[in-house]
C-alpha cells in the first residue's frame, strides 16, 4: 500500500507545532514493573495543552490551512477532547471556531470548548444530527471542517508524540490505545519511517472491539452501540487510519471493562495522575497477559485526563 503520509509531512508538522504544545515527561513505577514483569514507561498526554494528544492534529491542521480558507474559520463536532482541541487551536491562529456538540454534553465540556473562545451550536444527541448540524454550519459560514482523525494533516500531527516517545526513551514495544486511529496511525508512521525496531499494539475494549475485528476481516467493520467505559474509544476507524493500521501494526488487543477499572485506578495509585477511562487500556492489556512477554522495555501513551472527577468508576 502507498501511504499518502510521507516522512517530510511528519517533518513539517513536527515542526509547525513545536513551541506551542507542550513536549509532555515520562513517568514510571517500579511498582507497576513488577505487576508487568518489564519496565514501563508513561508518556503523559493527560499533561498536553488541552489536557489531551488531539491539540497535536488540531494544531497542525489548523496551522496548515491556507489563508483563504482559514478566514472563514473552522468547524468540527464533537462532545470531548477533540471539540476542546480545534478551539484552541483555532485560538492561536485567530481565527473562529464552531463546535456542534450534543445537547446531553456534560458542561464541563460545554465551558471548556466555550472557553477556548469557540461558539458551540447544540444539536440531537445522534450521529445524525451531529453531521445535520455542522453540514448547516458549514454552509452558513464557510467554515473548513476538521474531522477528528480521519485527516492526514490530524494523523501527521499526532505522530509527533511517539517521536517525542522515542527520543526519550528506548522502547522495544509501544502500546497505543485505539478509537478512530488518529494516534496510533501517526505512531505507527512514526516507528516505520524511524526504521524502529520496536513493535506497535493497538489496544482497546472488549466492548468496542472494532479495531480488532477489522485488522481480522481485512475491512474496516464499523462500531455498533459500544458499551465501554472508554469513551474516547467508542469510535469506528476511517479510511485513512484504517490501511496505515492493517499495514504496519503488530496487532490489536483487547481487555475487559473491569480490568480497564482496575488498571485505572492503579495509575491513579501508583503514578498519582489523572487520566481518562481510555488510558487505562494499555495497561489493563498487560496485566491481563495479552501482550507477550518477550518485552524488556513497553511504553504507554497516556492519551488525555479530562474526566469528571464525581463519576471516576471506582469510586
Amino acid at each position: 500500500m502507498k501511504i499518502p503520509i510521507s516522512p517530510s509531512d511528519l517533518q513539517a508538522a513536527r515542526e509547525r507545532i513545536t513551541g506551542t504544545i507542550h513536549r509532555t515527561p515520562i513517568l514510571h513505577s517500579t511498582a507497576i514493573d513488577e505487576m508487568v514483569g518489564a519496565s514501563v514507561y508513561f508518556k503523559c498526554e493527560n499533561f498536553q495543552k488541552v489536557g489531551a494528544f488531539k491539540a497535536r492534529g488540531a494544531l497542525n491542521t489548523v496551522l496548515s490551512l491556507p489563508q483563504k480558507v482559514a478566514r472563514n474559520g473552522v468547524a468540527t463536532h464533537s462532545s470531548g477532547n477533540h471539540g476542546q482541541a480545534v478551539a484552541w487551536a483555532a485560538a492561536q491562529r485567530g481565527i473562529k471556531a464552531f463546535v456542534v456538540m450534543p445537547e446531553n454534553a456534560p458542561e464541563v465540556k460545554k465551558k471548556a470548548v466555550a472557553g477556548y473562545g469557540a461558539k458551540i451550536i447544540l444539536c440531537e444527541s445522534t450521529l445524525e444530527g451531529r453531521e445535520r448540524a455542522l453540514e448547516k454550519v458549514c454552509k452558513e459560514t464557510g467554515a473548513h471542517f476538521i474531522h477528528p482523525y480521519n485527516d492526514d494533516r490530524v494523523i501527521a500531527g499526532q505522530a509527533s508524540c511517539a517521536a517525542e516517545f522515542y527520543e526519550d526513551q528506548n522502547l522495544d514495544a509501544l502500546l497505543v490505545p485505539v478509537g478512530g486511529g488518529g494516534l496510533l496511525s501517526g505512531s505507527l508512521l512514526t516507528t516505520d519511517y524511524a526504521e524502529k525496531e520496536t513493535d506497535v499494539y493497538g489496544c482497546e475494549p472488549e466492548m468496542a472491539d472494532d479495531a480488532f475485528r477489522s485488522l481480522r476481516a481485512g475491512k474496516i467493520i464499523p462500531q455498533t452501540n459500544p458499551q465501554t467505559i472508554a469513551d474516547g474509544l467508542r469510535t469506528s476507524l476511517g479510511d485513512r487510519t484504517f490501511p496505515i493500521i492493517h499495514t504496519l501494526v503488530k496487532d490489536i488487543i483487547t481487555c475487559s471493562e473491569s480490568e480497564i477499572m482496575s488498571a485505572m485506578r492503579i495509575i491513579y495509585e501508583r503514578l498519582k495522575i489523572v487520566i481518562e477511562p481510555s488510558c487505562a487500556v494499555p495497561l489493563a492489556s498487560l496485566l491481563n497477559g495479552s501482550i507477550p512477554k518477550q518485552y524488556d522495555r513497553i511504553g504507554i501513551i497516556i492519551t488525555g485526563g479530562n474526566v469528571d472527577l464525581n463519576k471516576l468508576p471506582f469510586s
